[in-house]
């Protein structure tokens, strides 16, 4: 190759370079804190996907690398993680943090009337939207999603639960708020455990039993250490996307919104579903196949009732607290949820 021709191919190369080199760093990378493992199924049908989902919305901009397993940040520790930026995105549980978003504890009222956790998911998104007093308890956070899960069933390692009396002075894993308040009255002994030490608590009897949706029978293997499976709808609870302020504050213009077209109404229902509705079938399928015993009871109509009728004094309890504590919307919030599940 003579010199001409050797230059021409360095100033080819020196081309290419420039037109690769910013769409390479252009490539945002962010981290994703969760307490969950990853082949949890809520990970598999709802954190994955959604991932992916983030990444073909910003057409490869942003690069999410999840940290399963509390690998990261411990459950409990989320929140914090994700308002200080030790980890960019966090899927947050809001069990943990009794009164820290009290408003949107509306959505954990037990004996609501209940709905897939689809439904309930968009419930708690509107009522965000509407009530500038629930956005104010994200403000630390940008707030991607919020989602619920199902009604919890009840589920037991040693005793089967029919009937009320059956619950009294049994412990009962539960997480904070209203689901705590609930236990009280139904006469069990509330406990409050993180989710990823429920196992080893049902296996050495430290609890009885606990409150739970079907996603970590699955995701825990919970099914390994518990016998017994009630029917009966207790409450939910709900969870969050968040991400840290200064980090959504320094992604252009074009990735918020891309990010915002995944997120938001349409991702809360996605969540919902995929996290919450979907496994209920994959549990007693796994169970089967597991070998692993599982008598199920269906609480009757006339029995659910009785247990409803106990827990309904505290809907109006929460509304005279969150009164006391300067939100006067209270009651508003809570009929609006009402009347938005009817639909």
């Amino acid at each position: 190759m003579n010199s001409r021709g050797f230059a021409t191919l360095l100033g080819s190369i020196g081309l290419v370079l420039m037109l690769v080199g910013p769409a390479a760093a252009q490539v945002i990378k962010m981290n994703l804190a969760t307490q969950d493992p990853e082949v949890a199924w809520g990970m598999t049908n709802a954190t994955k996907p959604w991932v992916k989902q983030i990444e073909e919305a910003t057409k490869g901009k942003v690069k999410i690398d999840v940290f399963y397993a509390q690998t990261l940040v411990k459950g409990p520790d989320i929140w914090n993680a994700v308002k200080n930026g030790v980890t960019d995105i966090g899927w947050c549980f809001h069990g943990y943090w009794k009164d820290m978003t009290p408003l949107s504890e509306v959505i954990t009222l037990p004996s609501l009337p209940f709905r897939p956790a689809e439904k309930m998911s968009e419930v708690l998104w509107k009522l965000h939207e509407k009530y500038p007093e629930i956005q104010k308890e994200y403000q630390d956070v940008h707030l991607l999603m919020l989602w619920t899960s199902h009604p919890y069933i009840l589920i037991t390692s040693k005793k089967q639960v029919k009937k009320l009396e059956d619950i009294k002075g049994m412990k009962i894993r539960v997480t904070g708020g209203p689901p705590t308040d609930q236990m009280k009255v139904l006469g069990a002994v509330p406990v409050l455990i993180p989710m990823p030490d429920t196992y080893l608590a049902l296996d050495k009897g430290v609890v009885d039993g606990m409150a739970s949706p079907w996603e970590p029978i699955l995701g825990q293997r919970l099914y390994e250490v518990v016998k017994y499976y009630t029917i009966v709808p207790l409450s939910a609870v709900f969870f969050s996307m968040s991400m840290n302020k200064q980090k959504w504050e320094s992604l252009p213009r074009d990735v918020q919104q891309e990010i915002t077209s995944v997120s938001g109404l349409e991702g809360s229902k996605f969540w919902g579903k995929n996290y919450f509705d979907t496994c209920e079938a994959a549990v007693k399928e796994t169970v089967k196949k597991a070998g692993r015993p599982m008598i199920i009871y269906t609480v009757p109509p006339d029995e659910v009732e009785r247990w409803g009728k106990l827990s309904e004094p505290i809907w109006k309890e929460w509304v005279r607290k969150m009164e006391g504590k300067g939100y006067p919307s209270a009651q508003s919030i809570l009929n609006t949820t009402l009347e938005m599940l009817k639909d």
